[in-house]
C-alpha cells in the first residue's frame, strides 16, 4: 500500500478524472500552495468541501494537474485544474501557512466504456448543456461524448446535488448508477 503526500485544495465543487475546473486563488496561502505544486514539491489533490471536519473534505478526492493559469481582473490568480486520478484521503494536517498536506492512497478510476442505447440521450444532453454554458465548454479541447464514464463524471460535476448525494454516486465501482440516475432525471424533465 503505497501512500503519497499531496497538498490539498478544497472547494464546494467536484472534480473527477478527465474533468476540468477553473478556480480563483487569492492571498498568500493560496499562492504558496500553487507555487509548491508548480515547483514540484507536492502533487495536488482536489477535494469536495465538507464542513466542520478534519480534513475539511470528503475522503474521496482527485489528484490533478494545473494545466493553465492567468491573472484575473481583481489581481487574483485563476487556475485551470484537470483531474487525473482518484485518491483516498487517509489523513491530513494543516501547516502553519494554512495549507493542508494530505496522505493519500490511489484508488481505481472508473473504466472507460462506450455509451450505448438509450444512454446516448445523456451524452446528447451534456453536449447541449455545454453549448449553453460556454465557460465550461471552453475548458475542454475534446469532448468524449462516446465514453459513458467521461459523460457520467461530467454530469456529476455540474448537477446541482448535495455533496453527500454526489459522494454516494462517486463511490460506486463504475459509472452505471450515475448513468441511470442522469437518464431518469432527463426523462422526468422531458415528461413535464
Amino acid at each position: 500500500m503505497l501512500t503519497q503526500e499531496m497538498v490539498l485544495i478544497t472547494r464546494d465543487d467536484l472534480l473527477l478524472p478527465g474533468g476540468r475546473i477553473e478556480i480563483r486563488v487569492a492571498g498568500p496561502t493560496g499562492l504558496s500552495l500553487v507555487a509548491q505544486v508548480l515547483k514540484g514539491h507536492y502533487p495536488l489533490a482536489f477535494g469536495m468541501s465538507k464542513s466542520n471536519v478534519k480534513p475539511p473534505c470528503y475522503p474521496l478526492a482527485t489528484q490533478c494537474e494545473i494545466i493553465d493559469f492567468n491573472q484575473l481582473d481583481d489581481d487574483c490568480l485563476g487556475i485551470v485544474l484537470e483531474g487525473q486520478q482518484r485518491v483516498k484521503i487517509l489523513s491530513a494536517a494543516q501547516r502553519r501557512d494554512g495549507n493542508w498536506i494530505a496522505r493519500t492512497l490511489a484508488c481505481n478510476n472508473w473504466q472507460n466504456e462506450p455509451i450505448e442505447g438509450e444512454f446516448e440521450l445523456i451524452s446528447a444532453a451534456l453536449e447541449q448543456f455545454y453549448q449553453v454554458n460556454p465557460a465550461l465548454f471552453d475548458l475542454y479541447s475534446d469532448l468524449h461524448l462516446e465514453d459513458a464514464t467521461w459523460v457520467s463524471q461530467r454530469w456529476l460535476e455540474v448537477l446541482p446535488l448535495y455533496n453527500r448525494d454526489k459522494q454516494v454516486l462517486v463511490n460506486q465501482p463504475d459509472c452505471h448508477k450515475t448513468m441511470n440516475f442522469v437518464l431518469d432525471l432527463i426523462k422526468s424533465h422531458a415528461g413535464s
